[in-house]
């Protein structure tokens, strides 16, 4: 992906809008309050939720621009984030905004029961008058703030919801005949999804169009950003959202890639068990978010969150979070991160001190140092031309209608936990595989095809929203490319009213008219065909039986396998049970579970434990299967005799090194440790802290040159000065 460059405002100590200056904002945060002592993370810029504050958040309601103005204070970069979804928005509900109530526009199930997110907060139809209101009361009054970024999250409509009458007024507005039950029939599922994801591309290229023209007025560059969660998790979590389509909006600048533990831990199956696989389904997510937009050139943010929504205990978080964290580093191509959501709840909130115990507790000493010690790497994780370890050039295809067939289920389609998507994934991943993804939306992009050797596709789960993507893909093929089609096409959304059953088209399934394009029979039986230069594979088998059943995708990996040598010439496909990546200063490594064997991984150097909280230092580490680990190689430091901190549970600022000495203030929230590892030329004599002189003999490792200090954070900053 190509690193864009923000172009934002620095509006200092003022609400007024100024002259523009570049800045270069690498990591970011969300919250709803004003600036605290406890939740000051340093990161570069702090997303301000909500005019109204965040709906979960009970705390009192201080106004948003008196938030906005405290972290301004502290140096911060400030944009602005709310929902288009869902928000504090009871105002225009309970008509407080225009004199009507508007709860009829709440999305609502088949039971007449409308989705809430919080009390007096239902999910939204997004209505023509609700985005005026949005416009109006939110957008406007967040740029007249002098914010230049816009964070619109989370684009959700249920795919239980539809059957609101507001939902109803859209439908016979889009389709232009009146609307249908979509549990009545295949048809009206597909056709009620395909409206959800029309609603909110329309709205979000409406409120980010309106917030680009009035900042414009203003003499402002707004910049748009759709923080969103996957298209792998909306598939399984049955969401429907614009995802991939958004590319086509040249009123968005960029993303946030919402994965975290609480996604990444819903189940999928493999070897015919369901159960939770963290990294696997996390680095599967990232993929998809990275291959989403890779192509457009525009900015991604990635984000973890050391703890997620639901209530569990700090050991699980723990675990979690190092799984999450090193799946996203695993993808070299992105390099700005939000670092963590709601530090309020993360610093401030009690949750179980272990799975069996109901003593609950704020964030644990030890890991607040680990969680600090990770982001603070952040700020310094570069971009890389390395690549994961592994055979490369497998890709499986993606289709925003992945989210279409989803619920309800009809007679003759079943596809659990998403097993028509994983089936083609998992069998590689688990083998160590890096499987990339592809979205069909983007293959009007060169780049979207440029690294994938053998393409993985099925219409079991998905269908072609326009026959444009069939000519890339056959111009593909006949360029020399692999495509390994699986699918039964049986489903009953096969049928639907649809591009390849109208308008002078009369094909029983979308892929006839796919192989039609390379001269492939329609319905034709398993087998190899050629096409130009390459070749395509037909499995008559639906890829959700892949992992449904134990042992199962023999045949998946024997046809691939032969795929890729033999036709695609990509080299051996190897198989291995871990994940390897060298990313400047830095290791990252990941060892699989349920893989061809169970090797520990072995990893060699002068390394820096990042996932230890004392920032131990070794020769060499054990990886065992089912564990992530996260490495500073002080081997591959460029300048050895440059002091410098290393890693660190804080900030480092105010550098200042002399002959025989070395400064910094370092800053981070209050009430937490601060670990760090500090490279000196030599052994010191003299280290104060505040003044005062800590030096500890043994904290000295001559291995690796550095000095190991710990003190308590400060937001205010510590001062720290060592002379040797």
């Amino acid at each position: 992906m190509k690193k864009s460059v923000l172009i934002l405002f620095l509006c200092g100590l003022t609400l007024l809008p100024k002259a523009q200056v570049k800045d270069n904002v690498k990591t970011t945060f969300q919250t709803s309050r004003e600036w605290r002592p406890t939740i000051d993370n340093r990161a570069d810029a702090v997303m301000v939720y909500g005019v109204g504050g965040n709906p979960s958040d009970k705390s009192k309601r201080i106004p948003f621009e008196e938030r906005v103005q405290s972290w301004r204070d502290r140096g911060y970069t400030v944009h602005f984030m709310t929902g288009i979804a869902w928000g504090e928005y009871q105002e225009y509900f309970t008509g407080q905004w225009d004199g009507k109530m508007h709860l009829d526009e709440g999305q609502v199930q088949q039971n007449g029961d409308t989705i809430w997110h919080g009390h007096m907060v239902p999910y939204i139809v997004p209505t023509e008058n609700y985005l005026k209101y949005i416009k109006e009361k939110h957008v406007k009054r967040v740029i007249d703030a002098g914010i230049d970024a816009i964070f619109m999250e989370e684009p959700e409509f249920w795919a239980r919801a539809g059957y609101s009458e507001a939902f109803k007024r859209e439908w016979k507005s889009y389709y232009g005949f009146d609307w249908r039950p979509q549990h009545e029939s295949p048809e009206n599922t597909y056709l009620s999804s395909k409206l959800k994801y029309q609603l909110y591309y329309n709205a979000l290229k409406e409120v980010f169009t309106y917030a680009k023209e009035y900042g414009k007025s203003k003499g402002m560059d707004v910049k748009c950003y759709v923080p969103t969660h996957s298209l792998v998790n909306y598939s399984q979590w049955m969401i429907v959202s614009p995802e991939a389509s958004l590319a086509s909006l040249s009123c968005v600048d960029g993303y946030i890639a919402q994965v975290w533990t609480g996604t990444s831990r819903e189940p999928n199956y493999y070897n015919g068990k369901a159960k939770e696989r963290v990294f696997e389904t996390a680095f599967l997510e990232y993929g998809s978010m990275e291959s989403m937009t890779a192509p457009t050139g525009r900015k991604m943010f990635f984000l973890t969150d050391p703890i997620e929504d639901w209530p569990r205990d700090w050991a699980d978080y723990k675990k979690n979070y190092q799984a999450t964290f090193t799946a996203q580093l695993l993808y070299p191509n992105i390099a700005d991160y939000e670092i963590m959501p709601w530090p309020e709840r993360i610093y401030e909130g009690l949750y179980r001190t272990s799975p069996d115990s109901d003593k609950r507790e704020k964030i644990p000493r030890h890991y607040s140092t680990q969680m600090q010690v990770m982001i603070n790497s952040l700020n310094h994780m570069p971009l890389s031309d390395n690549k994961v370890t592994g055979s490369a050039g497998i890709s499986v295809l993606m289709a925003n209608s992945l989210m279409f067939q989803r619920f309800p289920t009809h007679v003759g389609y079943e596809d659990p936990q998403l097993s028509n998507f994983y089936g083609q994934a998992l069998p590689f991943l688990k083998r160590g595989v890096p499987v990339k993804t592809v979205h069909i939306e983007n293959l009007g992009y060169k780049e979207a095809l440029a690294d994938t050797k053998v393409l993985l596709m099925t219409y079991s789960n998905m269908k072609p929203l326009s026959p444009e993507a069939h000519t890339h893909i056959a111009q593909w093929v006949k360029d020399g490319g692999i495509l390994v089609y699986s699918g039964l096409d049986s489903d009953p959304f096969q049928t639907v009213l649809e591009w390849w059953n109208t308008g002078g088209n009369n094909y029983a399934a979308p892929s006839d008219h796919l192989f039609k394009q390379m001269n492939i029979a329609a319905s034709s039986k398993e087998g190899e065909y050629s096409y130009g230069k390459g070749t395509v594979y037909i499995i008559r088998t639906d890829p959700k039986n892949f992992v449904l059943e134990n042992d199962n995708d023999k045949q998946l990996i024997e046809v691939v396998r032969k795929m890729y040598e033999q036709k695609a010439k990509a080299g051996k496909l190897l198989f291995k049970n871990n994940f390897y990546l060298q990313r400047g200063v830095y290791d990252l490594v990941a060892v699989l579970d349920e893989s061809v064997g169970n090797e520990s991984y072995l990893i060699k150097g002068t390394l820096i434990d990042l996932f230890d909280p004392k920032l131990p230092v070794y020769k060499s580490k054990m990886i065992q299967p089912g564990e992530q680990a996260f490495f500073l190689n002080v081997d591959r430091v460029p300048d050895k005799q440059k002091p410098q901190v290393l890693a660190a549970a804080s900030r480092v600022y105010e550098e200042k090194t002399e002959k025989d000495s070395y400064s910094f203030a370092a800053k981070s929230p209050v009430n937490t440790t601060n670990i760090s590892r500090i490279l000196l030329p030599r052994k010191p004599v003299s280290v104060q802290v505040d003044g005062k002189e800590e030096l500890v003999s043994g904290s000295w490792d001559q291995q690796s040159k550095t000095y190991l200090l710990e003190f308590e954070n400060n937001p205010e900053g510590v001062s720290v000065n060592i002379k040797w």
